[in-house]
């Protein structure tokens, strides 16, 4: 039985699917800034004179600024109207895309990045929620689906054009195509999406739980994200560690007594949602790492332009969007357990076979191994993020959207410095001053056998959860009898 009350009120298919349309808007930037920035990290390296490994920076300033501000996007969406909030960060967004576009030093332009993570932060977690609030149960996969594939466009044409740009304009301009999407976006959400206010339920925002979480995950990522890369001193990494588990420590001392703590960790209670949680945060870490490590290992690794890597790297996008249309039917065939197993184990798959690229290669396997590892991530990311909140109440959808979006900055971010951390390791025990292709085969079996452990604890959901919005049926689970002795005669 599910936790969440049936609710059965909701926006019509096509009302559904035009507001999936434009909330999608938001994830497209997202995505296609991520993967442009990914395609130009050398070209900006060779401008500001960094290390290119050390440009990592540029993604992991972004993504540690969502996951310190996700955490209020539920309280601000309750309070202000999710359609409001949703509109102000896109509007920040674009913002800060022109700064970085300006940006002259790795320092302004991870700045700019700050800016943008602050809009990013409010634009995906509230226009997700803003959809969820609005949608029928029964409707929630298709709108998953709707709400996502849009956004895969991002991944398919940002290595190609982000390559072409980088090579034969200026990697500046990569930035400047978040604007024109930015305003039509900001006009689109004016002129057809309605308003989702609860205030109601927004209580008084948890201001100290925002200050201890944010240093928790501020310091832990930036230990995460310096050490052994000689930014700052080994023992300092090390402190950023410790200060930030004690932080860690402090947000959960109190969340027990807050009746609304920034991150509800009462959440975890909710099988599915605590499962597709845990489950997601190793998944993520491989696909956190794999954006970072594919453009580099073929620019640096195989001395490809920006171009020639993203006319490859785009493949594995195409493979995503393809299978979208698919992932309802698949779901309601195989169930939410078995489909997240059987995803999670051939992501694994397909990300190993990139430990094998090498230089000479047929293109044919890569190609067919970068879209069949789309595919796979594709459906598995579906089924993590509507498994999420099969059962989550109607009332605390807005916590439960902040903190699982939080948990998927964390572990995105965490999968790029792990893969910078083993790239500089690696190089560093091999003596190469840069890292070579067995370096990057390194890092993409660590990342790998990270991802590998969401499988088991896929497997631990229960076979019939997330029938009531999948239509699959799994059978019951057996009922073994208990056979009790009669008592003894005494007669």
């Amino acid at each position: 039985m599910s936790e969440a009350e049936p609710d059965e009120s909701g926006l019509s298919t096509g009302r559904m699917r035009v507001t999936a349309l434009i909330v999608a808007t938001a994830l497209l930037m997202q995505n296609l800034d991520g993967t442009i920035v990914a395609t130009a990290l050398p070209a900006m390296a060779k401008s500001f004179h960094a290390d290119p490994i050390h440009m990592s920076l540029a993604l992991t300033s972004y993504l540690l600024s969502l996951a310190i501000f996700i955490p209020a996007s539920g309280w601000f969406a309750d309070r202000f109207g999710s359609r409001t909030v949703f509109r102000a960060a896109i509007l920040i967004f674009t913002i800060g895309s022109v700064f970085c576009g300006l940006a002259d030093s790795l320092g302004m332009l991870i700045g700019a990045r700050i800016v943008q993570g602050i809009g990013g932060a409010m634009m995906v977690p509230v226009g997700r929620l803003l959809l969820l609030k609005s949608v029928r149960r029964a409707d929630m996969i298709a709108a998953t689906s709707w709400f996502t594939m849009p956004a895969l466009i991002g991944p398919i044409i940002g290595p190609p054009v982000g390559g072409f740009i980088v090579t034969y304009i200026s990697w500046r301009w990569t930035f400047g195509i978040n604007v024109p999407i930015g305003i039509i976006g900001i006009i689109a959400v004016s002129l057809f999406v309605a308003e989702v206010k609860d205030s109601e339920e927004a209580g008084k925002l948890d201001l100290l739980g925002l200050f201890w979480s944010g240093c928790a995950m501020a310091l832990l990522m930036t230990g995460f994200e310096t050490i052994g890369n000689g930014l700052i001193p080994l023992d300092a990494s090390f402190g950023c560690f410790v200060a930030g588990s004690l932080a860690a420590y402090a947000y959960w001392r109190h969340a027990r007594h807050h009746p609304h703590p920034v991150l509800d960790l009462t959440l975890l209670r909710i099988h599915t949602f605590a499962n597709s949680t845990l489950a997601g945060s190793f998944f993520r870490i491989l696909a956190g790492a794999i954006p970072f490590l594919l453009p580099l290992m073929l620019q640096l690794g195989f001395g490809d332009t920006a171009a020639k890597s993203g006319t490859i790297t785009f493949v594995a996008a195409v493979g995503a969007i393809a299978m979208k249309p698919l992932a309802q039917p698949i779901l309601r065939r195989f169930g939410f357990r078995a489909s997240m197993v059987g995803f999670g184990a051939l992501s694994v798959i397909f990300t190993l076979a990139c430990a094998a690229f090498r230089p000479d290669s047929p293109i044919i396997w890569i190609d067919l191994a970068l879209l069949f590892g789309g595919v796979f991530r594709s459906l598995q990311f579906t089924a993590l993020n509507t498994i999420a909140y099969a059962d989550v109440p109607r009332a605390r959808m807005s916590a439960a959207t902040s903190f699982y979006a939080t948990f998927q900055q964390i572990t995105l971010t965490l999968g790029i410095s792990l893969a910078a951390g083993t790239l500089d390791a690696a190089s560093a025990i091999t003596g190469h001053a840069s890292p070579t292709v067995s370096d990057f085969s390194i890092a993409f079996i660590l990342v790998s056998l990270i991802g590998a452990i969401a499988v088991p604890i896929s497997a631990r959901l229960s076979p019939q959860a997330g029938d009531d919005i999948s239509g699959h049926h799994a059978p019951p689970a057996p009922v073994t009898a208990v056979v009790t002795a009669p008592p003894p005669d005494r007669g």
